[in-house]
């Protein structure tokens, strides 16, 4: 008796050929699934729609939104207990831990526990500044540094100290601040073995030797 053809399971792997995005970037894919997410990305279909906000998703990212209103954190660090909305959180999380640094810059070789660090990272040898203030054109390599400079026109500062409630317009400066307090110094100049509270000061120590 002849084999009739075995049914192909939801979600199987194709093995003889790959899926295409034909409309946009001829992307391939392996998944049926996979492929119709991407689609998605290019017709801009949002089909999805958050109950608690209203914003709309394509198909995977209204679970994980949906976490940002109901709190819930089901992804675990088994070595310190922290715990995130995403799984893709946890696994750079866990590089903090075992030190990977996966992704490297090919012209100066520093390496990065996430891709979109090296990204902004590429853009020291670049140049490249796509972020840019409507209201004074100043150009920025990274959106937060934008979203921090914006906060000189409007005024806002969202970050206080605890200590003396001081306010600053970015995290970065805040948490800089916090270590006059603390006494805190992790950075170390690699010639004389000074330490700072910050690394720009690290810098400027170094450049004052080798002059």
């Amino acid at each position: 008796m002849e084999e009739l053809p075995r049914r192909k399971e939801p979600g199987e792997r194709l093995k003889a050929a790959s899926l295409y995005c034909f409309s946009t970037c001829r992307r391939s894919f392996s998944f049926k699934g996979h492929l119709t997410h991407h689609t998605a990305t290019h017709l801009s279909e949002k089909p999805f729609k958050c109950s608690f906000c209203g914003k709309s998703f394509i198909s995977g990212g209204l679970s994980a939104h949906r976490r940002t209103h109901t709190g819930e954190r089901p992804f675990t660090c088994k070595v310190c207990g922290k715990a995130f909305i995403r799984s893709d959180e946890l696994l750079v999380h866990i590089r903090i831990h075992t030190g990977e640094k996966p992704y490297t810059c090919k012209i100066c070789s520093r390496s990065f526990a996430r891709s979109c660090h090296l990204t902004t990272h590429m853009r020291t040898h670049t140049g490249e500044k796509p972020y840019s203030c409507r209201m004074c054109g100043k150009s920025f390599s990274e959106n937060r540094s934008l979203t921090a400079h914006v906060r000189t026109h409007t005024g806002e500062r969202p970050f206080s100290c605890d200590t003396c409630h001081k306010a600053f317009t970015d995290k970065r400066n805040l948490a800089t601040h916090a270590r006059t307090h603390t006494g805190e110094k992790p950075f170390s100049c690699c010639i004389c073995g000074r330490s700072f509270s910050s690394s720009n000061k690290r810098t400027c120590k170094i450049t004052l030797i080798n002059y």
